[in-house]
């Protein structure tokens, strides 16, 4: 009689060999991952806890970190941002489309506009110069070059959801009929210019931050007080998120002479 073979065991001892090797790497993964810097750590948990929340449509390299830091520098003047992670990638290409929806040469030592990429956003210098004036002179009224330019800004900064920190400087002795109308009023007034035509074109006004006008007290670095190059309107454009957040979510109240939507009937008394 012949004898049998062995009975043939199958193959689960390769699947409890690949749950093994899974669980192997999933433990290495974490170990590597808790050896890490603080910065990557927060940055891979922000990740998992929104992967597909990307701070800009197209976004590629290394997600710096940064945390509780004011971008808008001395120009700026926000204060109290949250943690953001952004693309500097991204970053300096959306900077680069400025300069081209512009047809502004980033090179050129005159040139009316500088975009600087911050740590949460764009930093972007509207000059006022004399051979490509932003405003009338010594007034709060844009020049054809100024709607133009504010125009097109508006369409970027209303694409990337952008929170706006509007900053007003000029130079120091400014001209004007206007009795006791000083460099204060007039900052203030060109701040509050570029605001209502960004608003007029496209950016609601929710995004707007904070709007200062700071006179002839911060003069560019290497220049007099009374210098012409001074004169300069700073947008500071921020992706990190803020309490004002919120304040988007609702509705906004009616306005005057509009009747308000009718509310919803009482439920019927059923007692």
């Amino acid at each position: 009689m012949a004898k049998k073979k062995d009975a043939h065991h199958g193959g689960a001892w390769k699947v409890a060999f690949a749950d093994f090797m899974t669980a192997l790497m999933a433990l290495f993964l974490v170990l590597w991952i808790s050896a890490q810097d603080k910065e990557i750590l927060i940055a891979t948990s922000q990740y998992f806890q929104s992967p597909f929340n990307s701070p800009l449509d197209a976004t590629s390299g290394v997600l710096p970190f940064e945390s509780n830091s004011s971008p808008h520098g001395e120009d700026g003047g926000g204060k109290g941002t949250s943690q953001a992670v952004v693309d500097m990638k991204s970053l300096q290409a959306l900077a680069r489309e400025f300069y081209r929806l512009l047809n502004v040469s980033e090179n050129d030592p005159e040139t009316p506009m500088d975009v600087e990429v911050t740590s949460d956003g764009l930093r972007v210098t509207l000059f006022d110069r004399n051979a490509q004036p932003l405003f009338v002179k010594d007034s709060a009224a844009l020049t054809d070059w100024g709607n133009i330019m504010m125009q097109n800004l508006a369409w970027l900064i209303d694409r990337q959801n952008f929170r706006i920190v509007i900053a007003g400087h000029t130079r120091a002795g400014v001209a004007s009929d206007r009795p006791n109308y000083t460099d204060w009023d007039l900052s203030t007034d060109q701040a509050q210019a570029i605001r209502r035509v960004l608003t007029y074109y496209a950016v609601d006004s929710s995004r707007f931050e904070q709007l200062t006008g700071f006179g002839s007290t911060r003069p560019m670095q290497g220049q007099a007080p009374d210098s012409a190059r001074n004169q300069r309107i700073v947008l500071s454009l921020s992706m990190a998120s803020r309490p004002s957040d919120a304040r988007d979510s609702l509705k906004p109240p009616p306005r005057p002479g509009e009747q308000p939507p009718p509310s919803a009937p009482p439920p019927p008394n059923t007692h």
